[in-house]
Parts: structure tokens; C-alpha cells; sequence
């Protein structure tokens, strides 16, 4: 009797009630995940499922507490977090003495030109992040950054608020302009900062799915406000009372100020000890 138990049977019987299990298990976790989506409120943020990772759309602002004594500035716990986490840029190491020099420059204001000058003859390379507007209005400063060495950042096309906005429009926003730079310049972007400094887990997600590297600040001031220009000094004063290591500074090509004092500026870091880096040359 037992030589007429057919072992080829069997195995089948075992291996379609294996799959049977895993497909009724695979069912299950799905209705989970639907009844724990429909249960989160109307107001709180969108979670998504993506790459095994749970992704947040919540809309969060740069911001950061500044430190005293040259001691770097506190970004904020949720800030690190989401920085690290995607593997992006927001202050260096806290032993090294180095400065990353950064611009936004949404549109050409009459100042980006004596910005280059004034970087050029300090022989200091910065990363500027321009927008659509400024590729369009102003392709000579662009071509000029380029050919003196600096680095080219995407501040995408129109400056839209990523969490505000589909995936599509983000691609839409980064890859039009990351295209245009490449074919009118044979220039190839690696770096974005969104606009406004806000964003999300999944925009910053989103965007190093398309090949970008997100890159913050540890020091910023109230320079893009073409109605509070005229004040040198308090500019300077912000700007040196605040340098420590690793700062990524953010500065608005913007700014009648900034043009007049980053001479001034640039000597005066160098002369209290720090040290101007590429971003390239990024250190943790």
C-alpha cells in the first residue's frame, strides 16, 4: 500500500497549498495598509507607500536656531532627521573650518556680475541655484558662472512650493530646466534646493529619484528683501557674527548689500581661520 503512495502528487498538493497561503497573507497586509489609510483624518498628513519606505507629505519649513560663540546653529530634530535620512546637505563636519558658499538667484537684480567679479578675484568657488527666469533673462552671467568654475544648482523652473504641487509638476518644474541647461550650456545639474526652503519626506524623496542631491543651509538672513537693502553693516555684522564650521551660507545674488560687503566678507572669514570649499568637496 505505502509503494502505491504517489510522492509526485503530493509535492504538488504541498506546493499549491504554499502559494495558496502566501497569496491569502499577501491579500491581508494589502487590506491593512487600505484600512489604516481610510482611518487617518482628513487633516493630517498624507502618508504613502513607496520603495518599502512610509513617506510623509506633511509641508515643513527650513528653518534653524542660530548658536552663539561661532558654536554651529541647531537645525532641528525633524529637519536632521529627514536630511540625513535622504542623504542630503545642511551643515558639515563640526571639526573642519570650512564654508560652502551658496547663492539663490532667481532673477539677475543688477548685482550677480560684481558677485563673480568679487569671487573671482578671491579665487573662491560658490554654488549658485538658478531658476528659469534667470536662465532666460540673463545666459551670459550663467555661462560665466560655468566657465569660472563655480557650481550650477536647480532652484527649478517657475519656483513653485513642492509639497504644494503633483509628482508631475515637480518633474515638470526640476527636469524642464535641468534639460534646457543641459543642451544650451552642455551642463549637467546635480544639486536642487526647493523653493522657499519648504518641503516634504516625499518631495525630497521625489526629487533624488530624479538624480538630485538636496542641499539646505546652516545660515541665512534676511537679504532677499529688496526693501531692506541699504543696511551694510547689520549684514556683515549677521554674517561674521555667525560663521562655524561646516556652514553651508546662503546668500541672495539679489542683494545690493551682499554685492558691496562679500569682498569685505570673503577676507575676513579667511582672516578668522575658515576655509572657502566647493561643494563638491562636501565633508560630513
Amino acid at each position: 500500500m505505502f509503494n502505491n503512495f504517489n510522492f509526485e502528487c503530493f509535492r504538488k498538493w504541498c506546493v499549491n497549498k504554499a502559494i495558496n497561503l502566501v497569496v491569502v497573507v499577501a491579500f491581508l497586509i494589502f487590506v491593512i495598509v487600505i484600512i489604516f489609510a481610510a482611518s487617518i483624518g482628513s487633516n493630517s498628513p498624507t502618508i504613502i507607500v513607496a520603495s518599502n519606505s512610509v513617506l510623509s507629505t506633511k509641508k515643513i519649513g527650513w528653518g534653524i536656531k542660530r548658536g552663539d560663540n561661532h558654536d554651529q546653529p541647531d537645525l532641528g530634530a525633524e529637519n536632521k532627521k529627514i536630511i540625513d535620512e535622504f542623504d542630503g546637505y545642511a551643515m558639515g563636519n563640526k571639526d573642519k573650518p570650512y564654508i560652502y558658499l551658496t547663492f539663490d538667484v532667481g532673477y539677475d537684480n543688477g548685482y550677480t556680475s560684481q558677485i563673480l567679479d568679487v569671487l573671482k578675484a578671491n579665487k573662491v568657488s560658490a554654488l549658485f541655484f538658478v531658476t528659469g527666469q534667470f536662465v532666460k533673462t540673463s545666459p551670459d552671467l550663467l555661462q560665466r558662472m560655468i566657465d569660472e568654475g563655480h557650481t550650477v544648482g536647480n532652484h527649478t523652473l517657475k519656483h513653485k512650493v513642492m509639497p504644494e504641487i503633483s509628482e508631475a509638476d515637480i518633474k515638470e518644474d526640476v527636469m524642464s530646466l535641468h534639460q534646457e541647461i543641459f543642451e544650451k550650456f552642455n551642463y549637467e545639474m546635480k544639486y536642487i534646493r526647493p523653493p522657499k526652503g519648504e518641503y516634504s519626506e516625499k518631495t525630497i524623496a521625489y526629487t533624488n529619484s530624479l538624480g538630485y542631491k538636496t542641499v539646505m543651509w546652516s545660515f541665512a538672513y534676511d537679504d532677499w528683501d529688496n526693501d531692506k537693502q541699504g543696511r551694510e553693516e547689520y549684514g556683515k555684522k549677521k554674517i561674521l557674527d555667525n560663521l562655524h564650521n561646516g556652514e553651508i551660507m546662503l546668500l541672495h545674488a539679489t542683494s545690493k548689500d551682499n554685492a558691496n560687503i562679500l569682498d569685505e566678507v570673503i577676507k575676513e572669514t579667511v582672516k578668522q581661520g575658515y576655509e572657502f570649499k566647493s561643494i563638491d568637496d562636501f565633508e560630513r
